[in-house]
């Protein structure tokens, strides 16, 4: 067994390295650059920062497989982790300490590049103390090291699915960073690069990561591997949709002409890692067709032998994908880039109307991607209400859809192209998705629909996505954010400290702030709404006075937010709206006591329609609340007649058997 799994990891880091070494030379990042005026940071850190990476991404990837094995692809029993998944997270702690190692590695000689500096002068001197935290590279591989070094001490220490859960999440979010800086930030259409990248990378690290454990699971002759190899084969299908389609739109946002992948480097980097995925694709349909069925015959080489092939195919892929993050795309040939289409990937739109507002419409990934899964979802959770013969009320369909619909409507119109450069329709915008959109997602009761359209775990203990949704409801977390006044707090200060700070500004100038943004207005008014008109189940029932209470006392505070703004005599993030300020003479004060007067009125639309869902709800809850008194007082009267009705027979029986007795006639004359 010592044997086999040596030979399988030999064979990936192998494949690694040729794939990563031959990519290397054909995109010609290794190569000696002399440029005059520039020195050159030595073939150590030409050869040893690919080297690092590779390790890198390596080490993040058995990280995340780790976690990936523990909490989801091997059954939990009674809701704890087994053994087996305990295993499993001391050995995330171990991958997770390479990757912090690596990172650091990654972290000096990226600076040692940057810098044109050899490794050791570097060191010498105080330059990696003083640039570090200042180059965007180091700034995201900084958050790395600090994210996997917590991931590598935390789960030493989880005991509970809920944990280990928020761990392989802090995984995945320590992937984006460094990614996240390079290419796609500096792409033109930086919104659906750095989108797509981030797709891709929560798609493919999984795969890789889950498929390398798994290869481990079943050389070491350990139990449940069919379980795990069929949870893991549902999932691979999902991560391979998402690469594919993640990584076609990084390849268009960074490659508009299809010749250049053929006529540059990147191109044809790119090619070779279409055709390895593609080629991942084949053995992933060979596992659904062939090596499930096997295992459940009980042949687990069926699955070791193809896996290892496929595993060192991985090692081949990332090897390309860290080659191609080495090399620079072709430039565009399209001239000079302004400041503004630098800033927010597009030029300067024409002075706005609302004719524009209604059919500048751009293409955004991400929430093109939200609202087509969200609506997706939705209707597949009712069709399997529907064919299971039970009902669901089409006005929370409808409700559902509107909500989504204004999703779209604001962050895909004019209405998203002129945002980022008028503070008045950012406002708007604003209003929308935190006010308006929110309540229509609340009446759609998507947690209500998710509790009866998912089957129930297979294994009693185990945690499916119901199981999962069932616990996060009854949780203690869920239990305080869903209170009233943490949930009002957050729906209110959070819009105060984001305005009145720098981080509204931070958010403007970084694409996945901006989302980060975006999906917190939405959030933390579904949550407040939830609070007040909810129909999904909630931790917390509030008696409908409690909730016009609620309603109103929170409210005010929006107009307050508005007044704020229309007294102000300095614009909120002056920089950035003096880097995109439009030439058709509507300064940054004007504008920003407009978005003011937007906040200030815009707060009376959703009060109506609040006030109208809670008066409905309140008339039906009356209405159940009659019907159930009325079913409980015929109830008790059917009761009472029936001990009626007993009492007389009783008494009836009792007076026979006390009558006397009849004397016997006789027949004589």
């Amino acid at each position: 067994m010592i044997r086999q799994v040596a030979k399988a990891a030999a064979l990936s880091v192998v494949t690694t390295v040729v794939g990563l070494v031959a990519a290397l030379y054909a995109g010609g990042a290794v190569a000696e650059r002399v440029v005059p005026g520039i020195s050159d940071a030595g073939a150590l850190v030409r050869w040893g920062l690919p080297v690092a990476r590779t390790t890198m991404e390596i080490a993040s990837a058995l990280t995340v497989g780790c976690l990936l094995m523990a909490i989801v692809l091997l059954p939990l029993i009674k809701d704890g982790l087994t053994s087996a998944a305990q295993r499993y997270l001391r050995a995330a702690s171990w991958c997770a300490a390479a990757w912090a190692a690596a990172a650091g590695a990654t972290l000096v000689l990226t600076v040692a590049e940057i810098l044109g500096l050899p490794v050791f002068g570097l060191l010498r001197g105080h330059e990696l103390s003083s640039y570090a935290g200042q180059i965007p590279q180091g700034t995201a591989l900084l958050l790395v090291i600090l994210m996997s070094v917590m991931t590598a001490l935390l789960s030493r220490t989880v005991s509970t699915p809920g944990a280990a859960l928020g761990l392989l999440a802090l995984a995945l979010v320590a992937l984006l960073p460094p990614a996240l800086t390079g290419h796609s930030a500096a792409s033109p259409n930086h919104s659906v690069a750095i989108v797509g990248l981030a797709l891709h990378l929560l798609a493919v690290v999984p795969w890789v990561g889950g498929l390398a454990v798994l290869v481990w699971h079943a050389l070491t002759r350990s139990r449940l591997l069919d379980t795990a190899v069929g949870r893991f084969s549902r999932l691979a299908v999902w991560f391979l949709v998402i690469a594919g389609l993640s990584g076609l739109a990084n390849t268009v946002s960074r490659l508009p002409d299809p010749l250049q992948l053929f006529t540059t480097d990147y191109g044809r980097l790119i090619l070779a890692k279409i055709v390895l995925i593609a080629v991942l694709g084949w053995f992933g349909w060979w596992h659904r067709e062939r090596t499930i069925p096997a295992l459940r015959e009980g042949r687990p080489l069926a699955f070791t032998r193809i896996a290892v092939v496929e595993t060192a195919i991985m090692g081949a892929t990332m090897g390309v994908a860290v080659a191609l993050a080495q090399t620079a795309p072709p430039p565009l040939a399209t001239g000079a880039v302004s400041t503004v289409e630098a800033l927010i990937g597009y030029e300067m739109p024409a002075p706005v109307t609302v004719a524009r507002l209604a059919s500048l419409w751009r293409f955004d990934l991400f929430f093109v991607v939200l609202v087509i899964v969200l609506g997706g979802v939705y209707l597949a959770g009712v069709l399997r209400l529907r064919r299971r013969g039970d009902a669901w009320p089409w006005g929370r369909v409808v409700a559902w859809f509107i909500g989504l619909a204004s999703i779209a409507l604001v962050t895909l119109s004019g209405v998203a192209t002129y945002a980022p450069i008028l503070f008045s329709v950012h406002m708007a915008q604003h209003m929308t998705l935190a006010m308006l959109t929110p309540i229509f997602l609340v009446l759609g009761a998507p947690m209500t629909l998710a509790l009866r359209a998912l089957k129930p775990a297979e294994v009693r203990g185990d945690r499916g996505p119901r199981e999962w949704l069932t616990a996060a409801l009854g949780s203690r977390y869920t239990k305080v954010v869903a209170h009233p006044v943490t949930a009002g707090l957050i729906f209110i200060g959070s819009t105060y400290a984001l305005y009145f700070s720098p981080a509204f500004e931070w958010m403007m100038r970084n694409h996945l702030g901006h989302i980060g943004m975006m999906m917190h207005f939405v959030l933390s008014g579904y949550l407040f709404y939830w609070v007040i008109i909810g129909v999904d189940p909630s931790p917390h029932k509030i008696p409908h006075v409690g909730r016009l209470l609620l309603l109103f006392v929170t409210m005010p505070f929006h107009a307050f937010f508005g007044i704020a703004l229309m007294n102000m005599g300095e614009p909120l993030a002056a920089r950035w709206y003096e880097a995109v300020q439009p030439p058709w003479g509507v300064t940054a004060v004007h504008d920003l006591q407009t978005g003011g007067a937007i906040a200030w009125g815009f707060g009376e639309i959703p009060t109506f329609i609040v006030l109208i869902a809670i008066v409905v709800q309140w008339a039906v809850s009356d209405q159940r609340l009659s019907r159930r008194t009325d079913r409980k007082a015929e109830r008790d009267e059917d009761a009472e007649l029936a001990r009626y009705n007993a009492m007389l027979t009783q008494l009836g029986d009792a007076g026979q058997a006390d009558a006397p007795a009849r004397p016997a006639q006789s027949d004589a004359p």
